[in-house]
């Protein structure tokens, strides 16, 4: 038959590889392997990095053989103790948190259904149930008198206080509303027009468009001093992170921009600035004149920094081991050698922090017991590097860490430095949320307004500030406050009277 003929060992093509082509796709086979590795984890795995170690100790549980031998006989003894009995009713049920004190109570006072005349009160029992009442908009009225002076001297008529939008009809509470709604808890614009709209109240989206523009403008020299502190800061980490832009050449299209975010572990402070790409030219542009340590991850454009005076680059560790911890598939056992050997460096981190240690006693640690498990994982990656195939997970994960060793280092020679770059990510995560929500900035301009949100609000929460009441307080007193003194309205600095809060 004919098929059967396309069979027979003598139709067979065999297809003859040098070794380097063989090579070539046993590489590729590996690095496609880890690719959808990585994809399939990215979409159904769990996000933890968590490492847990095994005990090889534990591993052989001498279960061979159990059935032969005698189970050992056990002893047992008595312990007795005492002590103290609840003295509540078992009946009183669970107990539960105490509702805050400083929310504002409205009594109910009920009276028994029967007659109590002549009775006397002997006391009163109190049940109280947290409520809520959705938030009301109103109108705040200014009635300002006027007053024709005698003998035809004028007219007079009370000030009308500075407002947030001159000649705009909405008062600091309604804009701190929207933007902390927008940035602080994701809900577009045109999710609360809605809102608005089931309380009778037509807000146009528009509208509200401009009085977040105006309210930029205002802002803006704040957001300018908040610049000004975090870059004369000794100690930055920097981070970048996508944000899709609406662009004019193609109507509907996305331009990928990129927010470039600057965290100061130690005042507290951090810093957005919109650029349009993720070139370099962004942090060469806004860090020339900076002096410090910088923290950055492995990305390509941070090594300019390498190079300028006055700059220290340290690298962050929590990348090096998500690149172990992603090898771990290709190869478990060195992928779990060295991801044991960095959490033994993280314990020692986390003793520091749970001694409250002062920078110069952290610095001492590390010298004496983080630096003697630095020059041993420098010495593994060396002797492995060797080992491996350049372009499996393994090989990528060590050939990366040796490649920022230097950096990766440089943490121990200062006290004030974290080990890696994971304050600054908590800083990015509200973007990325943002993202789900209202998907793009609207502009390149709209970008930069968005930025001058995150950087403001951002302090505020590493601050633990309510941004709510700071935005309000200083949306009020910006129309009238010296340009001189901005620095006083920094969340961290501004002090609220107790009334406002």
């Amino acid at each position: 038959m004919k098929d059967q003929a396309l069979h027979t060992p003598e139709n067979t093509e065999f297809i003859t590889l040098s070794k380097s082509e063989y090579d070539t796709l046993k590489t590729e086979n590996l690095y496609l392997k880890h690719e959808l590795e990585k994809l399939k984890r990215m979409i159904f795995g769990s996000k933890s990095e968590r490492f847990v170690p095994v005990d090889n100790g534990q591993l052989n549980l001498g279960l061979e053989g159990l059935e032969t031998q005698q189970a050992p006989e056990v002893k047992t003894e008595t312990l007795t103790y005492t002590r103290n009995k609840n003295t509540k009713s078992e009946n009183n049920g669970h107990s539960r948190m105490p509702l805050p004190a400083h929310l504002p109570r409205v009594d109910h006072v009920i009276e028994p259904d029967t007659d109590i005349t002549g009775a006397k009160k002997i006391g009163e029992e109190i049940t109280e149930i947290l409520e809520y009442k959705p938030g009301k908009l109103y109108v705040e009225r200014y009635i300002r008198n006027k007053y024709a002076l005698p003998q035809e001297q004028g007219i007079v008529i009370g000030n009308l206080p500075s407002l947030p939008i001159p000649r705009g009809n909405a008062g600091a509470g309604l804009l701190s509303h929207l933007i902390i709604s927008k940035y602080v808890d994701h809900l577009p614009f045109y999710r609360q027009v809605q809102q608005f709209k089931r309380q009778g109240v037509m807000l146009a989206e528009s509208t509200i468009n401009d009085w977040f523009s105006a309210t930029c403008k205002l802002i803006s020299p704040l957001y300018e001093e908040l610049k000004k502190k975090v870059l004369s800061a000794s100690y930055l980490m920097a981070d970048e992170t996508p944000i899709p832009v609406l662009t004019e050449d193609k109507p509907g299209a996305t331009h990928k921009g990129y927010l470039w975010v600057y965290f100061s572990p130690i005042d507290r402070q951090v810093l957005f600035d919109y650029r349009q790409s993720r070139s370099g030219e962004g942090p060469k542009s806004l860090l020339q004149n900076y002096r410090g340590l910088l923290q950055t991850d492995g990305y390509d454009a941070y090594k300019y920094f390498e190079q300028q005076p006055g700059i220290t680059l340290l690298a962050c560790m929590a990348h090096a081991r998500r690149k172990f911890d992603e090898a771990i598939n290709n190869d478990k056992v060195r992928a779990e050698q060295m991801l044991k050997m960095i959490q033994d460096i993280y314990n020692i981190e986390r003793k520091a922090r749970d001694g409250c240690l002062s920078y110069e006693q952290r610095k001492v640690m590390r010298q004496e017991e983080s630096v003697p498990l630095l020059k041993t994982i420098e010495a593994w990656l060396k002797e492995n590097l060797q080992q491996v195939l350049p372009k499996s997970a393994i090989g990528k994960a060590i050939a990366y860490t040796l490649t920022l060793w230097p950096r990766l280092l440089r943490y121990a020679e200062h006290g004030e430095s974290e080990i890696d770059n994971n304050l600054i990510e908590n800083s990015i995560r509200p973007v990325a949320i943002g993202r789900k929500n209202y998907m793009f900035a609207g502009s390149h301009h709209g970008a930069e307004r968005a930025a001058m949100m995150y950087s403001l609000l951002g302090t505020c929460k590493q601050n633990n500030i309510e941004p709510f009441t700071w935005l309000k307080e200083v949306l009020t007193r910006l129309p009238d406050h010296s340009i001189q003194r901005l620095e006083e309205l920094l969340p961290q600095n501004l002090i609220i009277p107790p009334e406002q809060i």
